[in-house]
């Protein structure tokens, strides 16, 4: 196919990469969790800060977040990998969100020592 038949027919172009709900929810649930991961080890590294136990009270909740969002969407997809369906993302947002839940946790447990 040259080029000038795809320009002529972008339908052909848009037909496979729609982001549709199967894909967008767990891929947000999984930024929310990247987001509580950054924060908890912010929070963790540097307990002595001001904001420290409100940034590492964030990475929890958004920890949890992410993984109840993602393990519900684990939960219900219909396929696997490579289907569209976003397991992919819901995979990496119980993943991201549990790690988020670890730095939270700890980052909590280093504040109050240092308080």
């Amino acid at each position: 196919m040259s080029v000038l038949h795809l320009l002529a027919a972008p339908d052909l172009l848009a037909a496979g990469y729609e982001v549709g709900t199967g894909r967008l929810v767990p891929s947000a649930a999984a930024v929310a969790g990247l987001a509580g991961v950054v924060l908890g080890v912010l929070a963790a590294t540097r307990p002595g800060r001001p904001g420290a136990a409100r940034r590492a009270v964030i990475a929890v909740a958004a920890g949890v977040v992410s993984a109840a969002v993602g393990g519900v969407h684990w939960a219900n997809v219909a396929g696997g990998l490579g289907t569209g369906n976003g397991l992919a993302g819901a995979v990496i947002a119980v993943a991201l969100g549990a790690v988020a839940v670890a730095a939270g946790g700890l980052a909590l447990v280093r504040t109050r020592r240092t308080a």
